[in-house]
């Protein structure tokens, strides 16, 4: 008998013990090694952390072809003053599993323990197994993007990196993640009153799947405000904190401000406008999301004013949001912008943009606008990761068994689409010749956030799901 989720539970439970920001995969690495030494299974581990576990076929299968697991051991850390040491306290509420305060790191965590927990059952039928998990998969994706070509032998891979329960993913946007600098001369801050902005409630979410619900990014509601103030009075900035993460829609940020005393009638009257701005574009899909304008400390320095005007200037002209539609795949955004962080740092305003589209030429395109509206104001950009877009055959056999696993095991049939989120599938299709994939998973919502939560029920469905799947692909 195959063993039940409450393995896969313990399992995340485990993982979610060993902070896991992207960049600091390190220690969930060393955990894997140890899991596959423990199991006394092959392993390779390459230079970025990535790993792939083997295990061999159940007896009698020996001679059908290898399968491929699919995963990445970082998450999104939101909520977190200190990622590097903070465990996830996770709990279970009418159904679903959260965590307090935090990102819960279902996303891609739950989908990892799946595939531990089949590489420890002795019950499982299975062919020849490949557990591959690759790193930094959420800000960057340089775990796939650099992989050896030797690293995969399987060319069918199951990819438990899924949030659409009653979906077979069959393609995923392409990305290209940015960060440009604002270069930036600080001086001895004037006198004035101080103040602070301050953006919070925001739903924030994924920047993929959550584009075009309507919510509000904290980072096009600091320009609205920013952009009202400075048409009635001077000021200076001392700081700017917008952002949670790269990949999300901002749902919170600060800024710290100084202006003349004679202009603070200004700023009380722009956070009841900002409010109401709020409410009438937002009040639907994002209600939570509030400015406050309060006074603070002093700053001992502030930004001169042609870094904060070329900042103005670039969000003014940056998209932020759904670009296109597309006209192919019914509801399904095409292309799509979404400025992730605005931060001050010593030396320069970091800003960071994740460009998508299912049209690699689109996505190229609006990418290269984007970094050119920042050197037009002497500003550098850098690109940190350009993915390709990926759409699979939906008529192949190996998406078909898996739709039928599917009805037979759950009794219904799932949708096959492709998401405006970005997976690594377009890096292996380049990589690995041949290679089909299937995306499956548990219902996931609000990845990336500090709702994240994954419903139970569904964790057990996709686990009946791919244990039947292996047993049918051996």
């Amino acid at each position: 008998m195959a063993p039940t989720t409450e393995r896969v539970f313990q399992l995340f439970k485990e993982l979610n013990q060993i902070p896991r920001p992207s960049h600091h995969e390190e220690r969930v690495a060393d955990y894997l090694c140890q899991f596959a030494e423990r199991l006394n299974l092959s392993y390779k581990r390459d230079q970025e952390n990535c790993i792939v576990i083997s295990k061999p076929a159940t007896p009698g299968h020996e001679g059908t072809e290898p399968i491929v697991l699919l995963n990445h051991m970082d998450m999104v850390c939101v909520g977190m003053s200190d990622p590097l040491n903070t465990p996830i306290d996770a709990y279970v509420e009418n159904g679903w599993m959260k965590a307090r305060g935090t990102s819960l790191g279902a996303d891609n965590g739950i989908g990892l323990s799946m595939a531990l927990a089949v590489l420890e059952s002795k019950e499982i039928v299975h062919g020849p197994l490949e557990v591959i998990t690759t790193t930094n998969e959420e800000d960057g994706m340089s775990g796939a993007s650099q992989l050896s070509k030797d690293f995969l032998k399987g060319r069918k891979v199951i990819n438990l990196d899924s949030e659409d329960y009653d979906t077979i993913t069959t393609g995923a946007a392409g990305a290209c993640l940015q960060f440009h600098r604002i270069p930036v001369e600080r001086k001895p801050a004037p006198t004035g009153n101080w103040y602070s902005i301050l953006f919070e409630g925001g739903l924030g979410g994924h920047s993929g799947v959550d584009i075009n619900k309507g919510r509000c990014s904290a980072t096009k509601a600091a320009w609205t405000v920013l952009d009202a103030i400075r048409k009635e009075c001077n000021f200076d900035v001392a700081s700017i904190n917008i952002g949670e993460a790269n990949a999300s829609i901002a749902s919170s940020g600060e800024i710290i401000i100084c202006l003349s005393s004679d202009k603070e009638a200004a700023l009380v009257k722009q956070e009841e406008r900002m409010n109401q701005w709020l409410h009438e574009q937002y009040g639907n899909s994002d209600p939570g999301m509030r400015c406050t304008i309060s006074p603070c400390d002093p700053q001992a320095m502030v930004i001169d004013s042609k870094a904060v005007d070329a900042l103005m200037t670039c969000l003014g002209e940056i998209p932020q949001g759904v670009v296109k539609m597309s006209e192919t795949m019914q509801d399904t955004v095409e292309t799509s912008n979404n400025i992730g962080r605005i931060q001050t740092e010593a030396d320069c305003i970091f800003v960071s943009t994740h460009t998508r589209s299912f049209i690699d030429s689109e996505m190229e395109r609006l990418s290269r606008e984007i970094a050119d509206m920042f050197a037009a104001c002497g500003d550098k950009s850098e690109l940190v990761m350009s993915a390709p877009a990926w759409q699979e055959d939906q008529q192949s056999a190996f998406l078909q068994l898996t739709s039928d696993t599917f009805q037979d095991v759950l009794g219904w049939r799932p949708r096959m689409v492709a998401m405006h989120f970005v997976l690594e599938a377009g890096f292996f299709v380049e990589r690995y010749p041949g290679i089909q994939m299937a995306s499956i998973g548990p219902r996931i919502v609000e990845p990336h956030s500090t709702s994240e939560r994954i419903e139970l029920s569904t964790i057990e469905d996709i686990w009946r799901v791919l244990i039947e799947l292996l047993k049918r692909l051996a």
